[in-house]
């Protein structure tokens, strides 16, 4: 046998330097690059070992552990989770940084391989700098709180181990069930360690990106329910994407004339102009959507987990005698809602039902097509009434932002989003005009994810318009990426909407009893609530610190040749516009949705208690689909 001496971090990033997905037979590289800050638990091992092999793996500098993630988060989803990056620490904060992202990785089933630095295995100091001492166990570091929010976790205490372990990792970043974070820590005095490895650990691996087909049983089961289903919905959610099945859901409806909401994930799954297309579902949803739900006898949920906001918290699948078709891949979430399941890739068994239901000649009656339709042109004018403008010279509300937006925007912008009052603005109002426009975290809605997040898509998508859309709260979260973005000339677009505190939260404060408190960016007053003048910050400013071309929009007529000259920009470029209070005119359309969020069941003042009258009222319409 052949042996190559190196050390465990050089034969690491040899190894994965060697791995590529295949899917329909279009074959790339797994891990595209690696992100890295180093510190004295990788310096020496990782550190070194990128740089002894600059040709092989590409290297980015990150400023904050957390951002890093989502920068390879968001060059995972572009790349349809076929491709995904690297991301390497010290030990202490620069690996505990990593949860939150991690966690945002498997939320929402993106592959990430993570790399953080660990205490010593040989333990020649104990404990040496940044080491959390656990007294009842000898084994334990910060490490292993990476370990609930990983689908694959593995700690390297001997060269010999990465061999296995490394597979592994490949095996669960390439499986589209079970992909997420993926995270092996490195002991710092291992990495520098030298063995003498079998040249067939770097041989060049394929790992093939499966399309299962549907059980035969399931399959004639599901043609079954649908045959008898009088009103049927789709519910598009993010597994449409990640299979690339946009085409042969249209397929599907087109054959069938079934109406189709999406998810968050799943928005943009038909362009918004499809005659089948309805929009979002749930709390965020539009009223065509959500309507279509509470009258639905039938929900066929695509590639969707059925969270809270899409069931409207069990509240909004209202017919007597509802049913569900769960196509996933996934059996955990096939089998949700007592639904029927069909366990399979999303495009193979779309295929497989618009086969079966055309061999029957099934299709909606036309009456309920009409329905829909006409439905869904009353929501379009309530959206082109959310985006008119009156007076260019005025101050823009948020939708009047998004409006501007969307008159610039064609087919090949990309929007990234994630948190506060933009994603519901956006799930109910973007018409969305291709499949991957519409890039919106909302499994884990992290604040601070879309700045990073936009790095990585823009990596991945280089000669496409990428923009992230972020408040201010979201903002002063993680703005320091953006240093990364003008070091390496990534030209994002940040679109940075003044609020002047958390303007999502202090709605459904106010909604819930809450009166809105802690949510405004103002100084505090002499009853203890921040409720006195706003805070002199100055956002713009901050960004132009960091090196961003920065240009300010005060007015609606400001902001539109603002957004122009951004998107014509081959720098990296921020939008700062702040926002007037939304009126009944230009503010969205509140939710036609209920979301959960438990009220105070004791109060003294009026606020709560109203707040709870309403919220019992919402509870008791709740059912278990059994």
């Amino acid at each position: 046998m052949t042996t190559t001496r190196l050390t465990v971090a050089q034969a690491l990033v040899r190894f994965l330097a060697a791995q590529y997905t295949e899917r329909d037979g279009v074959r790339q590289r797994l891990i595209g690059a690696t992100w890295g800050i180093f510190g004295h638990g990788n310096v020496a091992g990782v550190g070194q070992a990128l740089l002894e092999y600059p040709d092989a793996m590409p290297y980015h500098q990150g400023r904050n552990e957390q951002a890093m993630v989502h920068a390879a988060v968001g060059y995972a989803r572009q790349s349809n989770r076929l491709s995904t990056h690297a991301v390497t620490t010290s030990i202490g904060p620069g690996a505990t940084n990593l949860v939150t992202g991690a966690a945002l990785a498997t939320v929402n089933h993106l592959p990430v391989l993570l790399l953080p630095g660990d205490v010593f295995a040989t333990r020649p100091a104990d404990p040496v700098l940044q080491q959390l001492e656990v007294p009842y166990a000898g084994d334990v570091s910060v490490n292993d709180c990476l370990r609930p929010v990983s689908r694959y976790f593995d700690r390297i205490t001997r060269p010999e181990a990465l061999i296995p372990s490394a597979l592994n990792a490949m095996r669960v970043l390439t499986d589209p069930v079970e992909t997420g974070a993926v995270t092996l820590a490195l002991p710092q005095d291992v990495q520098a360690e030298a063995y003498d490895w079998p040249e067939e650990f770097f041989a060049e691996r394929v790992w093939t990106v499966r399309r299962p087909g549907a059980d035969p049983t399931e399959l004639a089961e599901a043609v079954g329910i649908i045959r008898a289903a009088a009103r049927p919905l789709v519910v598009a959610g993010g597994g449409v994407h990640h299979s690339r099945a946009e085409e042969a859901l249209a397929e599907f409806v087109e054959t069938t004339g079934i109406p189709v909401a999406s998810t968050q994930a799943g928005k943009g799954s038909l362009r918004h102009d499809h005659p089948q297309d309805v929009g979002g579902v749930g709390h965020t949803g539009t009223a065509t959507a959500d309507e279509l739900a509470r009258t639905a006898d039938l929900v066929i949920g695509v590639g969707t987990r059925y969270t809270d906001f899409t069931t409207a918290s069990g509240t909004l699948f209202a017919g007597e005698n509802v049913r569900f078709l769960n196509l996933n891949i996934a059996s955990f979430d096939g089998h949700k809602l007592a639904g029927q399941p069909l366990v399979a890739d999303a495009r193979s068994g779309l295929t497989e039902l618009t086969e079966a239901l055309r061999l029957h000649a099934y299709r909606v009656a036309d009456s309920y097509a009409t329905e829909y339709t006409e439905d869904k042109e009353r929501w379009e004018q309530r959206v082109d009434a959310c985006y008119e403008v009156d007076e260019p010279d005025t101050r823009p509300t948020q939708p009047q932002v998004l409006g501007a937006l969307d008159a610039l925007a064609d087919e090949s912008d990309i929007i990234i989003n994630a948190a506060g009052s933009l994603p519901g603005d956006l799930h109910k109002l973007w018409r969305t005009r291709s499949c991957d426009q519409y890039h919106l975290e909302y499994g884990y809605s992290c604040m601070g994810y879309e700045i990073p997040a936009a790095i990585g898509v823009k990596l991945a998508a280089p000669d496409r318009p990428v923009w992230a859309l972020v408040g201010d709260g979201t903002y002063l979260m993680m703005p320091t990426e953006i240093v990364t973005a003008v070091q390496e000339g990534i030209a994002i677009k940040v679109l940075i909407i003044q609020n002047h505190g958390y303007a999502s939260i202090g709605g459904l404060s106010e909604s819930v009893g809450g009166e809105r408190f802690g949510t405004a960016y103002r100084y505090p007053s002499e009853d203890g609530t921040y409720t006195g003048p706003p805070l002199p910050v100055d956002l713009a400013a901050n960004a132009a610190s960091l090196g961003m071309r920065v240009l300010r929009a005060k007015t609606v007529r400001d902001l539109r040749e603002a957004l122009a000259q951004a998107r014509a920009a081959d720098t990296p470029t921020c939008v700062y516009v702040e926002t007037q209070t939304a009126d009944t005119v230009s503010g969205a359309p509140p939710a036609q949705a209920w979301w959960d969020v438990p009220v105070a069941e004791t109060a003294t003042r009026p606020s709560a208690v109203k707040a709870r009258e309403l919220y019992e009222r919402h509870v008791s319409t709740r059912r278990r689909h059994l």
